[in-house]
């Protein structure tokens, strides 16, 4: 008995490079400068200037960008810092780096984030923190938790790794956050392949970002360079890290923030059609959406399916089968071995979102006839 071949499987993720992105990488190769130099400046002013935000500081990595966030916000050894469980464990571990204790609290259902409610309960006379995380690139409310915790000298570090694209009350999430931190991963919709950015207000803050990626140096390599000749001795006042961006990076980035718009828009749309394709199966599945204070980039396009539904791992399988590629939602720390057993409160919602929810495919170039596979391959799988 044969049985009819499987369409090419439809990836979950694809970032949109082109041939811009390679001339702007090779341009940077061949101009000699390809540590972090001069591209690295120009992208941390294009994307201050795209933001709105005073100061960009570039760095290797979001988690990277977190742990100097942290330091930013004076976070210390037996300090506690309260995160939501719903998200990559890169969000806990940064808090660990600095022997300060993640304190996790539950989010909303809706839309996967903290909420003043939630860190409420959490608070305590050792809290130096919170990181308020944009998860799968639906904005945090960040005034409600802010006005909860700044009056009690907590800083909100605002971990928008999946944020850049997406509105908060009007202005590009993070522009307003006292400190925020971003991801280029080519999970997200603006890629350096690798990469990150911390935002801040405060101009000192900027500077000392700066010298702490660069091993504290008081004189960047490339101001060394700029210079000459002349000698421009540096001194390291405080231990620092090697969390340098790259030029080549830099270059892609450049490239990649003027497409940002274009992205966003796109994968919007798409998200809208996938809404409109779902509710006509008639399976009550739910797909994120925008909260009421903003606008998400989509950059997960993450849905619940309704209760009486197959077991995630069984409709993953089918899924696959039919040869569309989606994803487990968002991961729980808290039931990870680092730190399983340390929640303080039950967390609900959390354990309910990550384990049933999951991530459709979502990508520039997903063409119609693919998302109508898509969505018949799901309606399919959950009967």
């Amino acid at each position: 008995m044969s049985t009819a071949p499987v369409p090419p499987t439809i990836p979950v993720m694809l970032p949109w490079l082109g041939e811009e992105e390679a001339q702007a990488a090779a341009e940077a190769v061949r101009s000699g400068w390809v540590a972090q130099g001069p591209r690295v400046a120009e992208f941390e002013r294009a994307f201050a200037e795209h933001l709105g935000a005073p100061h960009a500081v570039a760095v290797s990595s979001c988690t990277t960008a977190l742990h100097l966030a942290l330091i930013g916000a004076g976070v210390g050894p037996g300090d506690e810092v309260v995160v939501p469980s719903l998200s990559f464990i890169a969000t806990a571990n940064a808090v660990t780096y600095l022997g300060a204790v993640p304190v996790f609290a539950d989010v909303d259902a809706e839309t996967g984030n903290l909420t003043a409610g939630t860190v409420e309960p959490l608070l305590t006379a050792r809290t130096r923190a919170v990181i308020a995380v944009d998860q799968g690139g639906v904005p945090v409310d960040l005034d409600g938790i802010g006005e909860l915790v700044e009056p009690r000298g907590i800083t909100v570090v605002e971990d928008a790794a999946c944020g850049a694209g997406s509105v908060y009350r009007g202005r590009p999430v993070g522009a307003d956050a006292a400190i925020a931190a971003y991801s280029f991963h080519p999970r997200k919709l603006l890629t350096t392949g690798e990469g990150g950015m911390v935002t801040c207000q405060d101009g000192e803050l900027a500077a000392r970002l700066r010298r702490l990626r660069e091993h504290g140096m008081s004189v960047s390599a490339a101001d060394r360079h700029t210079a000459g000749g002349a000698s421009l001795p540096e001194t390291y006042d405080e231990i620092g890290f090697n969390y340098r961006m790259t030029d080549i990076q830099a270059a892609i980035g450049l490239v990649q923030l003027r497409r940002l718009p274009e992205m966003v828009a796109r994968r919007r749309e798409l998200a809208g059609r996938y809404r409109e394709l779902l509710a006509g199966t008639g399976t009550g599945a739910r797909l994120v959406a925008d909260p009421a204070h903003g606008t998400t980039n989509y950059q997960s396009c993450w849905l619940l399916p309704a209760d009486g539904a197959p077991e995630r791992t069984e409709l993953l399988a089918r899924l696959a089968a039919a040869g569309v590629s989606a994803r487990r939602g968002i991961m729980a720390a808290h039931l990870e071995a680092p730190y399983k057993g340390t929640a303080r409160v039950p967390l609900p919602a959390t354990e309910l979102l990550t384990r049933r929810s999951l991530i459709l495919p979502l990508f520039h170039a997903l063409t119609e006839q693919q998302q109508d596979r898509v969505v018949e391959a799901l309606r399919t799988a959950l009967g």
